[in-house]
């Protein structure tokens, strides 16, 4: 059982026990499995490249899967990753000697993208897109390099809606995250496990687990940003009608393109023509 703290993989070693947190861990744990088998992630023998930044989200999404993994539920090798992409003060020592202490097998990659980002985007624009697509690059690259079929992210639902919002509001377009996405090369997926988990979880999970947090000291130095803006809009929503995230949620898992207004998913023309 998931509340037996026996034989267990050293990231769940010093737990809290409190019947609070044994809650939370059963629900994230249960949520990452959920999502794992709505879309069809696992491939049995498969290897992962878990990436993971330092945030509370990919602490999360690592101690799940190795949680899952360590339960016999998950049959694929995971090899955690951190690009190092040379922002100033970044503690480069933090995440190789977390790893080590808890005896998961990882790389730690350096690639200098932080400087090119400044270089190439004046201070008054986001660095987001720019610094996505330059990490993105250097993931499958080492996904590639290390044998990996999928590259793991750390995104969670908040994320995802706050995508669907952001494309809804300034792309002019239905679209967000999805939880699988295999790359536009074709040889690699893109897998969010997390996407059935609320940030609150990921932020109470690593807050109790004492994990150490790093900062992103590049996008998320900038006020004023699109994303920020969305996520306090959702917030305020929240607090006027709690459970109106999960709502929205479950909207983009039920979608029924008859009811929209895209041509090219339905095929109007044809209504009434004896279709």
């Amino acid at each position: 059982m998931l509340d037996d703290n026996t034989d267990i993989h050293p990231l769940f070693s010093d737990a809290p026990t409190t019947t609070q947190f044994k809650k939370l861990r059963k629900r994230i744990i249960r949520q990452v499995r959920e999502a794992i088998e709505a879309y069809g992630m696992i491939e049995r023998g498969a290897k992962w490249l878990v990436c993971l930044s330092g945030g509370k989200d990919s602490y999360t999404l690592l101690a799940a899967l190795y949680e899952l993994k360590w339960r016999g539920l998950l049959p694929v090798e995971l090899l955690a990753c951190n690009l190092d992409q040379g922002q100033p003060g970044f503690p480069s020592t933090v995440l190789p000697e977390f790893l080590e202490r808890m005896q998961v097998p990882h790389r730690i990659e350096y690639q200098d993208t932080y400087s090119i980002v400044k270089d190439k985007i004046p201070e008054t624009r986001t660095y987001c897109a720019l610094c996505s697509r330059l990490r993105r690059g250097n993931l499958y690259r080492i996904a590639r390099e290390e044998g990996c079929s999928a590259v793991v992210l750390g995104h969670h639902r908040d994320d995802i809606l706050e995508t669907f919002m952001m494309n809804l509001f300034h792309g002019g377009r239905l679209a967000t995250m999805p939880p699988k996405l295999l790359n536009e090369e074709g040889d690699l997926f893109v897998y969010r496990p997390l996407a059935f988990v609320a940030e609150a979880d990921c932020e109470k999970f690593a807050r109790a687990m004492n994990y150490p947090i790093i900062p992103c000291d590049l996008c998320g130095s900038q006020d004023g940003l699109q994303r920020q803006q969305v996520k306090k809009m959702l917030d305020e929503w929240e607090a006027r009608h709690p459970g109106r995230r999960q709502v929205m949620f479950r909207a983009l898992m039920n979608a029924r393109p008859s009811h929209l207004l895209d041509p090219r998913l339905f095929d109007f023309a044809a209504l009434g023509n004896g279709a």
